[in-house]
């Protein structure tokens, strides 16, 4: 992949600091690998009725299995952040993306319940190089449009989450061998290792004209914030954290299986009503960025968690029709905190970038991994349908929001 000249030479800082002006042939980039590295992810709930049949697993068994590609994932992440932010390596997307290869090709071959944990946990260790570096690229490429900046980068990866339950539905499902066909992403891996290089060279460049440039360093904390505040504010944060993906978890886990018990949808089917879900994840996250940069990170964070609560509550006692509708309503409300929560955070903290966006994205996937256990010991000793009624008070956890220090404009960047 040969960068546009923009993405080859443009800088995103002068001597007086950060540039206003989007470098959005890096953002298209990042977004680009984004999706491709969340479509090879969404794989492993994806080929879960598979898995379930060839291996004979029990729920408790899938959820172990999420538990483990989340939680591989969620303790490296902050460590690798931290680490960047010391010592930044231009090419480490790449490196990383090199285990999410042998990852889907161990998954492809596994015929023994151990061996896909070895396959999804390789596939973590992949995440969670990926993900620091990629949001620090956002925010340096942002030219002060931080909110849009991540959006766009999780955009990608909302997209490929989509996409992956409708090209296992097409690829994976209908064949017997379907398991061995999950080889076949490899190419995905493939053709992200190369945009990542390229994408390297190009941090590499302006990581050396940064290094040239004598630059304020970054304040520690937000302006007018105490260490206190902001402790106090972190902590809200990973309440919210916990409210959204534990919900996310019984939808992107289990939403297959409930549909299939409550309304008996064929596997075919069910993955085709989850794909119109992370569709709409997808386009929550677009807006959610869009909104904050415009309105406030707390507005969105306040609207996104809370706001989806009556949706949630009324899930379980619709039919199918009214199903997908609330489930498209709740993808698109409950998607758009995540961009305004990373962003806030940063702000929060702006001289730790990498550490916070790992740390973020790791409790994001630690959380998911631990609600997909949880919610699948839960749904052995009770039921799928029980699991949904229990997860449907989690957005009312979003009252706390109200409790979050307003950040001050300079902050917001609108």
């Amino acid at each position: 992949m040969t960068p546009a000249p923009e993405m080859a030479v443009a800088d995103t800082t002068t001597a007086k600091g950060p540039i206003q002006r989007t470098i959005f042939s890096v953002l298209l980039a990042i977004s680009f690998s984004h999706l491709l590295n969340d479509t090879m992810q969404s794989l492993i709930p994806s080929t879960y009725p598979l898995l379930k049949k060839s291996l004979n697993l029990n729920f408790s068994q899938l959820g172990l299995v999420t538990f483990c590609f989340q939680l591989t994932a969620s303790l490296l992440q902050p460590f690798v952040g931290l680490y960047t932010d010391k010592r930044p390596k231009p090419f480490s997307l790449a490196a990383g993306m090199c285990f999410t290869l042998v990852g889907l090709i161990l998954l492809s071959r596994a015929g023994e319940f151990v061996m896909v944990l070895a396959a999804v946990a390789l596939i973590g260790i992949g995440s969670a190089v990926f993900h620091p570096e990629a949001s620090r690229l956002a925010w340096m490429a942002s030219g002060g449009r931080r909110g849009m900046a991540q959006s766009v980068f999780q955009l990608g990866g909302n997209a490929g989450s989509s996409l992956g339950p409708l090209l296992a539905a097409e690829l994976i499902a209908p064949y017997a061998n379907g398991q061995s066909r999950i080889a076949w992403f490899a190419v995905f891996a493939m053709l992200a290792i190369a945009v990542l290089l390229r994408i390297g060279v190009w941090y590499r460049h302006n990581l050396n004209k940064r290094r040239k440039k004598d630059q304020t360093p970054q304040p520690a904390l937000a302006p007018g914030m105490s260490q206190t505040k902001v402790v106090i504010a972190l902590c809200i944060l990973f309440v919210l954290i916990f409210s959204k993906y534990f919900y996310l978890a019984s939808m992107s886990s289990y939403y297959i299986f409930f549909l299939m018990d409550k309304f008996h949808v064929s596997i075919g089917a069910s993955q085709l009503y989850l794909f119109f879900y992370l569709f709409a994840i997808a386009a929550g996250t677009l807006i959610g960025g869009h909104a904050g940069d415009r309105f406030g990170r707390k507005y969105v964070i306040w609207f996104s968690i809370l706001g989806v609560a009556p949706f949630t509550l009324l899930l379980p006692y619709v039919n199918l029709f009214w199903t997908a509708v609330l489930s498209f309503c709740i993808g698109v409300i409950i998607a758009s905190a995540f961009s305004a929560i990373l962003v806030y955070a940063q702000e929060l903290v702006p001289g730790k970038i990498g550490l916070i966006s790992g740390l973020f994205f790791g409790l994001a996937f630690g959380m998911g991994g631990i609600g997909a256990a949880v919610l699948g010991r839960l749904a052995d000793k009770t039921s799928i349908r029980y699991v949904f009624h229990v997860c449907s008070f989690l957005p009312l956890l979003g009252l706390l929001t109200g409790f979050l220090p307003s950040l001050k404009p300079a902050q917001r960047h609108s």
